[in-house]
């Protein structure tokens, strides 16, 4: 099993903490992995960008032009990551922002609404961590107990007390999320 991941948005929506966040649960499960980032010097509201690739095997480069799936948060990465998804692929996308939606019919499309969903649970916050649970329920790459690891290795330990409910956010993008498009 070999999963080539990209996480697209703008600085400050939690795309390189949740690229991370990943990756430290795949290799809690004992697993290859590589984390790439790439940001704009804008820090917050710039374009942000990560690739992870988690795999059984030995990955023999960080650098990829196609992927298995795209997680999209806003408009700009939609506009450039869309037609990078391999034929039979996945995307998934949070709406909030996005005038153009997916159009492919050769790729499984899905969406949760993680700005809502956070917005309303009064913790804007939790966001990325309802789209990590959307994602997890159609491609479960890595088990909950290991997202749970993968917490605590990421977070510096001042911020463990919230890890519970960050596990809650990625139950709730777990039932929370819309087929869209299922080949």
């Amino acid at each position: 099993m070999t999963e080539e991941i990209i996480i697209a948005g703008f600085g400050g929506q939690g795309v390189l903490s949740m690229g991370k966040i990943l990756a430290y649960s795949g290799i809690m499960q004992d697993q290859e992995v590589s984390w790439m980032p790439s940001y704009g010097p804008e820090m917050r509201g710039g374009t942000a960008n990560v690739t992870v690739i988690i795999s059984d095997e030995r990955i023999s480069s960080p650098v990829l032009t196609r992927f298995d799936t795209a997680i999209i948060l806003n408009q700009q990465s939609m506009d450039k990551f869309e037609s990078q998804v391999k034929p039979g692929g996945t995307l998934l996308y949070d709406p909030n922002g996005i005038t153009h939606h997916p159009t492919r019919k050769d790729i499984n499309i899905y969406r949760v609404e993680g700005a809502r969903l956070a917005a309303e649970s009064g913790n804007p916050k939790i966001f990325n961590m309802i789209i990590l649970g959307g994602f997890l329920k159609v491609k479960p790459v890595v088990k909950l107990e290991n997202i749970e690891k993968g917490l605590q290795k990421s977070l510096p330990p001042r911020h463990h007390s919230m890890i519970p409910m960050n596990i809650e956010a990625v139950r709730m993008g777990m039932e929370h999320i819309e087929t869209i498009n299922q080949l």
